[in-house]
């Protein structure tokens, strides 16, 4: 399936299994619209809407879903590819278990949805807003979290080596057993105040 759809409403339509390839939606609305192991490669959603839609196993390439709002959408076992998913927004998403490699999530809003246990690693989460996020146990290992807003999201245990923090205030967040590097943990002793001299001692 290749087309373009501007201003499309798609309700309750069954996609299942389709191969959606290159498509192009722009300010399209999908609801109640059963997108199960369908699979895209190049594809872009440019200021869709999503309510109430299951992306169950579906497996996306090089996609881009930018400035799109996913509401009450479930993306069990989905998989995501090298995809943009710039300025999205998700609110009573179900988003685990997924598969994330690679791509860029500049500032999406999960605020408060459950991202524990998953592998984040490498990922581009630059100004996000995870705000009262579960993200316990999850890898965010050489995430790139510079002005992610993490106001009481939940870290415990999560794994943020190599993650970059520029303006990013930890002291906001849970944590509790969180592997951070010396960067890291310079940065959150900084944000309670302290006055850390990393210098060897000669």
């Amino acid at each position: 399936m290749s087309e373009t759809a501007v201003g499309h409403h798609f309700r309750g339509d069954d996609w299942y299994g389709e191969d959606l390839g290159a498509a192009r939606f722009e300010e399209c609305t999908f609801t109640d619209v059963d997108l199960s192991e369908v699979s895209t490669a190049g594809a872009a959603f440019d200021r869709c809407t999503f309510h109430g839609c299951r992306l169950n196993a579906s497996v996306h390439q090089s996609s881009a879903f930018v400035a799109c709002d996913f509401r009450r959408t479930s993306f069990f076992d989905a998989v995501f590819e090298g995809c943009k998913l710039l300025g999205s927004v998700f609110a009573e998403c179900t988003l685990r278990p997924i598969r994330v490699v690679g791509g860029q999530w500049q500032g999406v809003t999960i605020r408060g949805g459950n991202l524990s246990k998953l592998d984040l690693t490498g990922l581009d989460l630059r100004e996000a807003d995870l705000s009262l996020a579960n993200l316990s146990g999850t890898s965010l290992r050489d995430a790139r979290l510079d002005g992610a807003t993490l106001r009481d999201t939940d870290l415990g245990a999560a794994d943020l080596r190599g993650a970059s923090l520029d303006r990013v205030d930890l002291a906001a967040a849970r944590l509790r057993r969180t592997k951070l590097d010396l960067a890291g943990a310079v940065l959150l002793a900084e944000l309670h105040g302290a006055d850390v001299d990393a210098s060897v001692p000669g």
